[in-house]
């Protein structure tokens, strides 16, 4: 399951909004796709909306006609600020973008620059998904065999386009051969625990029960709790 993927001249994504009912996928090939999908949390997740962003960037900058460099930057100035509009709290959405606008201004002319665009992205998505591999790797550690762990919103490959943060450590315990049990909260409004986690612990064979929000105290209280994720 790879929830964002490059195609060369699209991205695909899984639409995380149709979860857990359907599995489905959509190819967006131009960035005002891009920023609607963020949006419309088709992609959600920290991580995960900063590769897409700049696949967005990627995109965007692969349609622009212009042959002259200052007229190049002047339009990738504004598909810039439209991925950077789509989420004003996700710190590696403009850290990505930042990264792409750097490539871009360092660039001598355009086919160059869209070719060094399009490298980073691949480089931003490809050392996010090592990044959380190697936390994954280190958390799970601290997870003892026959943990009971307890879960908010969701923190998995769907969030990150690559092993996952804190639910990352979850599966990477499971591949250690560790008995793990997961109290999933639902997460409300938007319910990412009851939609995504549950759907992707499921998807690795770990135990997994969905608990409202409010039950999380209950099953800390009566000590059902080893550690919170």
């Amino acid at each position: 399951m790879k929830p964002i993927a490059w195609l060369g001249n699209r991205v695909r994504i899984l639409d995380q909004s149709r979860l857990p009912r359907e599995e489905v996928y959509l190819e967006l090939d131009d960035y005002q796709s891009i920023a609607s999908a963020i949006t419309e949390l088709k992609i959600r997740g920290a991580p995960a909306i900063g590769v897409a962003g700049a696949y967005g960037i990627a995109l965007g900058a692969l349609k622009i006609e212009s042959v002259a460099r200052d007229e190049f930057l002047e339009k990738f100035g504004g598909v810039s600020n439209t991925i950077a509009a789509t989420r004003p709290t996700a710190r590696n959405l403009f850290r990505a973008i930042e990264r792409m606008r750097q490539v871009a201004e360092a660039g001598e002319d355009v086919a160059q620059i869209k070719a060094a665009l399009v490298d980073e992205a691949v480089r931003i998505h490809a050392e996010e998904a090592e990044a959380t591999r190697k936390l994954s790797e280190s958390g799970a550690e601290l997870i003892g065999d026959g943990f009971t762990i307890l879960t908010h919103c969701n923190t998995g490959p769907l969030a990150t386009t690559g092993y996952g943060t804190a639910l990352g450590v979850i599966i990477k315990a499971k591949e250690q051969g560790k008995r793990i049990k997961v109290l999933a909260t639902e997460t409300r409004p938007l319910l990412q625990g009851a939609r995504l986690t549950t759907w992707e612990l499921k998807r690795v064979g770990i135990s997994v029960t969905l608990i409202t929000d409010s039950a999380a105290g209950y099953f800390m209280s009566r000590g059902e709790v080893n550690c919170v994720m």
